[in-house]
């Protein structure tokens, strides 16, 4: 198939855009039916000619879950930098549950088909038609346009890559670990097309998630795949020589006094949800930070006060965190930044904080460990 053309290409960004304000919705973009096919059609070519396991270089930024809150999109846009300014990988869960998915994923389409060697797309849980029939992306395709787009977006999600390795040292995907994962090159050799069943190695990888109680492997209360314990994490990156697993995929967690109210407003919207963690501050350690959880989606569904989060991996590999907070809780965009870059650190990943900068420590001259306290860990995760 001939490539897309580029002043079309240019106009449906140009339009997608044109709808960014200071505060509040975001207004419906008028796209046809045959510019977002062509959206998928071209987009699934590149990512089909792209590696599973995505090899990418530092600088980058890193996103979390969007969930069709297509105003934050473009507040995390404004924050960063609109692409080609910054290098961005987005770990999965764009559509579902939030009002505008299409515009969501129509843009990050048209930005990867645009700039397909900065830009980055993953694929999460969601990005799979037995979920997103049932959370939203179904019935605004049928309500927008037709049963047979959804089915075209579809084609195309079954093509995204599943993970990425950024300078060899950290690897990033939407969920977590599996117990059928021995070596990198798995990931590499699943095959594309691909339909996520409901166990085995694809899965884990957009499903699995750390907790802290357990060590080994343990049973996911969603219902699908596995919990892991900081164990395996510690274990798998000693053995594939790695620094950091970055991930998104987390849920909502309401404290015991507040069970009643949500019990509540999950059974007056339908929702089948889990009691779990939310990643309240956008970003949450685990594993004495060998793994970080990143959720880009503040005041999520609209119902809950959490904060964003952005990760920037600098070329040192340095980690440092970017915090959107919900619209009307300060300023025109929102934003809050507790950025730190301390000052040449090794060239290993070293995750930098507010509350504990990093020191640099010297060992062998190589991807030297960093000295990172425990000041920020692992509230529930």
């Amino acid at each position: 198939m001939p490539p897309m053309d580029e002043g079309l290409l240019d106009d449906i960004i140009t339009r997608l855009l044109a709808v960014k304000s200071g505060r509040g919705a975001t207004k419906t973009v008028q796209l046809t039916e045959a510019e977002i096919r062509q959206l998928c059609v071209a987009s699934k070519e590149i990512f089909l000619g792209q590696p599973n396991l995505l090899e990418l270089e530092a600088p980058i930024k890193i996103c979390g879950d969007i969930h069709g809150q297509y105003s934050d999109l473009l507040r995390l846009f404004e924050y960063g930098g609109f692409p080609p300014a910054a290098n961005y990988l987005f770990l999965g869960d764009y559509v579902d549950r939030g009002k505008q998915s299409i515009e969501t994923i129509c843009l990050l389409l048209a930005y990867k088909i645009k700039y397909r060697e900065n830009f980055f797309l993953l694929r999460g849980n969601h990005e799979c038609a037995s979920i997103n029939r049932i959370y939203g992306f179904y019935d605004e395709c049928k309500r927008r346009f037709n049963v047979r787009l959804w089915k075209v977006f579809t084609d195309c999600f079954n093509c995204l890559p599943v993970a990425a390795l950024i300078d060899e040292k950290i690897l990033c995907m939407h969920g977590g670990l599996s117990p059928d994962l021995k070596n990198l090159d798995q990931i590499r050799n699943i095959a594309r097309p691909i339909d996520v069943s409901d166990q085995g190695l694809l899965c884990d990888l957009l499903w699995a998630d750390p907790d802290k109680d357990i060590e080994g492997w343990g049973e996911n209360d969603r219902g699908v795949s596995y919990t892991f314990g900081a164990d395996r994490v510690s274990e798998f990156l000693q053995k594939q020589d790695l620094d950091l697993i970055c991930r998104a995929h987390q849920r909502i967690f309401i404290d015991m006094w507040n069970h009643n109210l949500f019990i509540s407003f999950a059974m007056s919207k339908n929702l089948n949800w889990w009691f779990e963690q939310v990643v309240e501050d956008g970003y949450e350690f685990f594993a004495k930070r060998q793994l970080v959880t990143v959720f880009s989606a503040p005041n999520y569904c609209g119902e809950f006060d959490n904060a964003g989060a952005m990760m920037s991996v600098d070329d040192t590999l340095t980690c440092s965190f970017q915090i959107l907070k919900p619209l009307d809780k300060k300023g025109r965009f929102g934003f809050g930044n507790n950025l730190l870059k301390p000052g040449t650190p090794p060239r290993k990943a070293c995750l930098s904080s507010e509350e504990s900068p990093v020191k640099p420590l010297v060992r062998n001259g190589r991807h030297q460990k960093s000295d990172l306290t425990e000041a920020m860990g692992s509230r529930k995760s």
